[in-house]
């Protein structure tokens, strides 16, 4: 009888001790920061995808300009070649050369913008303006996908080193910290100096 009562009370304690120990909720976070991370791949796509319109554009009015359309161009290239998959979230290599080729498609863009101030006649062009306009706000929406990611990361690695979540991390789903998004541009720390004199 006392083995009958001390089961029916050990069982809700033991099941209560299991669900808390992180059976669900680390899978859970951890398709969450997959999710965020598919939502950084997709903005980067999108940018991806303007570019060929905006180097089209440019072309017709600035011919001259070739090297910078080249670069661009090439740059895109290069970042479209670049996929990290969700697998790959906890291999810091393979972040790296993701953030290395986006942050050169990212400077490659700067003179395409400076283009744009170079020939007046450019800026006048509606389409020009729309996918300039189009890029500025993909580049918002990467910086905010990123931001998901890292915190959805953050959240997933706090969740599989405390306790209780800890234990079900470790014991039942092997898992293991993921990389979060890191700028890789040189000196992005540190803000460039202004001279208007030269």
């Amino acid at each position: 009888m006392n083995s009958r009562l001390f089961a029916a009370f050990a069982a809700p304690v033991v099941a209560v001790s299991v669900s808390a120990c992180g059976i669900n909720s680390v899978p859970a976070s951890e398709e969450v920061a997959k999710a965020k991370w598919a939502d950084v791949q997709a903005a980067y796509q999108r940018r991806a995808n303007l570019i060929p319109n905006l180097v089209a554009t440019a072309k017709g009015a600035a011919a001259s300009e070739g090297k910078i359309l080249s670069d661009v161009t090439e740059a895109r290239a290069n970042a479209t070649r670049i996929n990290v998959s969700p697998e790959q979230l906890s291999d810091p290599a393979a972040m790296a050369r993701f953030n290395e080729a986006q942050a050169r498609l990212s400077a490659s863009i700067i003179p395409l913008q400076r283009l744009q101030e170079q020939y007046p006649q450019l800026q006048s062009q509606a389409n020009f303006q729309t996918l300039m306009s189009q890029l500025e706000g993909t580049e918002n929406r990467i910086n905010i996908a990123i931001r998901d990611y890292n915190e959805a990361v953050r959240d997933y690695n706090t969740r599989i080193r405390t306790f209780p979540d800890m234990i079900g991390a470790k014991l039942v789903h092997g898992a293991k910290p993921l990389v979060p998004y890191q700028a890789t541009t040189p000196n992005a720390d540190t803000a460039p100096t202004v001279d208007f004199g030269k």
